[in-house]
């Protein structure tokens, strides 16, 4: 069965968009190589991190934000470090 050429065309188009979205950023542009997100689970499953969502609000996640950029640990530290002090308490 033969196809309109505007189907041919929506067809490569589909193709190369999936393309373009299953790619990877080039070397070039990453500021580091970074593990894909399995390898990552991986990594921190063997740290024994867990992940944990929850909804704040939004002024005490800017708070948040401003204290871990001063913070070694990054944000995953700092919210680490002031749960374990606000439960020691």
């Amino acid at each position: 069965m033969s196809m309109k050429k505007t189907d041919l065309a929506r067809r490569l188009e589909q193709k190369l968009e999936g393309a373009r979205k299953g790619a990877s950023v080039p070397g070039r542009f990453a500021a580091t190589a970074l593990p894909d997100r399995r390898e990552q689970r991986r990594i921190d499953a063997a740290a024994g991190l867990v992940p944990f969502a929850c909804k704040l609000p939004a002024e005490l996640t800017d708070t948040l934000r401003e204290r871990a950029a001063a913070h070694d640990g990054g944000i995953n530290g700092l919210v680490a470090e002031l749960l374990r002090r606000a439960l020691a308490a």
